[in-house]
């Protein structure tokens, strides 16, 4: 695109075919959730939304190639991804202030703390205590033992810390021209992803068959697997962009000046390593 005019894109089924799969989803979720039947709608529905992604990407690549981009249209994928991820850190800010209410001061008022120490009077017998190994209901058992995070997740830890080193040394390759470095340490990177999700299914294997650390563990196991079952999912999805984003270095896609794609993908993956050090700290650590 030439001449400083801004691209204005053909009228597109997308949106409207991605918010009918999202909607589809939704509801297979609700009916899953409300009367445990329907499983297939939430199938069916992510099935929708990925095939919608993936189509609408298509078509955003072609347009980029085809040369109808200019500054103007850069500057809004820019925004657009800035205010994504802003809504994505809106996202575990939200489970991160739960955890810290919890925390801070549920737990403590069942204690007879604070200004609403009344409610100790629902379990008089009950001592507060953080990780929370004996739920105030004796019908809800608590976890056995807690997760030990000076191995899985420490391991896990370093896996996230070097893959954001790999991928912004991917980065500053192409940036300089350096195609087969920035090739291999993109493809180490989303090795290291993949064994991120790995060492957490033996993590939960483990939390879940050893530790007594289930959903019906009480608030603990609820809040553990609720912050760190998001977080693994947006790993699974970073990895999938990275993968998407090599299959686009091999096919000649990006050049040192214009590959804004793969530079939204490092911008996602490094929010999703800062997320894990604060789950690191706050869930498993202190």
């Amino acid at each position: 695109m030439s001449g400083g005019s801004y691209y204005v894109p053909a009228s597109s089924k997308w949106p409207v075919l991605s918010g009918l799969a999202l909607g589809l989803f939704m509801i297979g979720t609700g009916v899953w959730l409300v009367f445990d039947r329907a499983g297939y709608l939430i199938a069916v529905g992510a099935l929708a939304i990925v095939t919608v992604m993936a189509l609408w990407f298509r078509d955003v690549v072609r347009e980029s190639r085809s040369g109808l981009y200019d500054e103007q249209m850069d500057r809004s994928f820019r925004w657009g991804m800035g205010w994504f991820i802003f809504s994505e850190v809106m996202f575990f800010a939200a489970f991160f202030g739960a955890l810290f209410y919890i925390r801070v001061f549920a737990v403590p008022w069942l204690d007879g703390e604070g200004a609403k120490g009344i409610s100790a009077l629902l379990w008089p017998d009950f001592v507060a205590s953080w990780p929370l190994m004996n739920p105030p209901d004796s019908s809800v058992a608590g976890p056995h033992e807690i997760v030990d995070p000076w191995q899985l997740p420490l391991v896990n830890t370093l896996f996230l810390v070097v893959s954001s080193i790999t991928l912004t040394l991917a980065h500053e390759g192409l940036k300089e021209g350096y195609r087969d470095s920035a090739r291999n340490c993109l493809v180490l990177t989303i090795v290291l992803g993949v064994c991120f999700l790995v060492v957490q299914g033996v993590e939960y294997y483990e939390a879940y068959h050893h530790l007594g650390v289930t959903l019906q563990a009480g608030i603990y196991g609820a809040t553990f697997f609720l912050l760190t079952g998001f977080h693994g999912a947006h790993v699974t999805v970073g990895a999938t962009i990275l993968i998407v984003m090599l299959w686009r270095l091999q096919k000649g896609h990006f050049t040192p000046d214009h590959h804004f794609g793969f530079e939204a993908a490092a911008w996602y993956w490094h929010f999703v390593d800062v997320v894990w050090v604060g789950l690191f700290l706050f869930v498993y650590v202190f």
